[in-house]
């Protein structure tokens, strides 16, 4: 995202296949960055879980429900951003 927008320098996308486990993988990110002491400045949508936004400073996470994710097609908002697959 860097030189695209002053929002953040990443974005990173990821989905779970239902709710329940979206919040895991948001739980897992949060303690597995509070061990490292990074703290979220926030973090929103946990409550619903459809989409959870974390957000972490210059590192935005968003991890969707698949379905939501589908909907919403963030990626294609920044088509000209560098992308990076991971593996499963």
């Amino acid at each position: 995202m860097q030189g695209i927008t002053t929002i953040a320098d990443y974005f990173i996308i990821c989905s779970g296949e239902s709710t329940k486990q979206v919040k895991a993988i948001t739980e897992h990110i949060e303690e597995k960055f509070s061990l490292q002491d990074i703290k979220p400045l926030g973090i929103e949508g946990l409550r619903y879980s459809h989409w959870v936004l974390m957000d972490y400073g210059d590192v935005i996470i968003h991890i969707f429900e698949e379905e939501t994710r589908a909907y919403y097609e963030l990626e294609k908002l920044w088509i000209d951003a560098k992308r990076v697959h991971l593996g499963d």
